[in-house]
């Protein structure tokens, strides 16, 4: 495979972390053992954690939702030796379940560009920063109620 079909490949599989809920094995096949998130454009601070930390903060913020879908497409990406720059379109629904949503919107929807970057390794192209631009949102009202501990503030 070229370069530009493993970093494709690479993305797919990152999206398919939340959405199979494999948060085992991708993610090895997808970070580096260290990983800078910034989605900032949705209201969380750019942060960098351990590749095992990211998977437990962030299968507890899925853990709450009926499904995800994260399509990932238009990709446009830049390789310089053993670095390279994806930019690509992304559009993500979450979906609530019956319950939470009783009635009212039942999806919260993203819609934005990721400018990420990868690394070459032994293993393969990996993960070292993630970029989430938001551009449209759609019920973000839905995140606390997902998301929040029963009886609490929304989990951090």
């Amino acid at each position: 495979m070229s370069d530009r079909d493993e970093l494709v490949e690479l993305m797919s599989r990152y999206a398919d972390i939340a959405d199979t809920g494999d948060w085992d094995e991708l993610p090895r096949s997808v970070f580096c053992d260290e990983i800078t998130c910034d989605f900032s454009s949705l209201g969380s601070p750019a942060a960098t954690f351990t590749r095992d930390d990211w998977c437990r903060r962030t299968k507890r913020v899925f853990a709450g939702w009926a499904a995800t879908h994260h399509a990932i497409t238009s990709h446009r990406i830049s390789v310089e030796g053993d670095r390279a720059t994806i930019r690509a379109h992304v559009r993500v629904e979450h979906w609530a379940p019956p319950d939470v949503a009783a009635g009212g919107p039942d999806c919260w929807l993203v819609v934005g560009f990721y400018d990420d970057v990868a690394v070459r390794t032994a293993d393969g192209w990996r993960l070292r920063s993630v970029t989430l631009t938001a551009t449209h949102v759609e019920n973000p009202g839905l995140v606390v109620t997902v998301t929040a501990p029963p009886g609490g503030p929304q989990a951090g």
